[in-house]
């Protein structure tokens, strides 16, 4: 299975906006920061607005910001809302006239698969994407950075 292009981005965009719940962001700068394109962000920015996950602001000092917390914007909600479809093979179209369907056993087995993916990313919210933010002044080292680590060899 792969998702598409738009759930990358739109995670992405969720992802960067939820990191600076201060303020809002704009298309442009989330655009920049990952060299993805402006058209594109347009959008995705208005579907996730559709779908409730992003507060729009029009006009001069306008930009986007998360409409929920965190905390309440699941990663599956957000996938099942951008993505057109789930038809992981041809013979899950609603309109598919495949000639085995009667004695067939793939089309549960990819289903449950697809379930089984979907609920693992329920699992999640956009709270465990993004980073914990640091009090001011507060320096973030690396997960392996040891303060007290010897420079020279025993």
């Amino acid at each position: 299975m792969r998702l598409t292009t738009m759930s990358d981005y739109a995670m992405r965009l969720l992802m960067h906006v939820g990191q600076h719940p201060g303020r809002l962001c704009t298309i442009a700068e989330v655009a920049c920061a990952h060299d993805i394109s402006e058209a594109h962000l347009t959008k995705i920015t208005h579907q996730l607005a559709l779908a409730g996950w992003l507060e729009t602001v029009r006009g001069k000092g306008g930009g986007m910001r998360l409409a929920a917390p965190p905390q309440h914007i699941g990663l599956g909600a957000v996938v099942r809302s951008i993505e057109p479809d789930f038809n992981l093979v041809a013979c899950l179209a609603p309109d598919s006239s495949c000639h085995l369907a009667s004695s067939c056993h793939l089309t549960g087995i990819i289903n449950g698969a697809l379930q089984s993916f979907m609920q693992y990313l329920d699992r999640y919210t956009l709270a465990d994407l993004l980073a914990p933010v640091a009090p001011a002044g507060d320096q973030v080292l690396p997960l392996n950075f040891h303060k007290h680590a010897r420079l020279t060899a025993p």
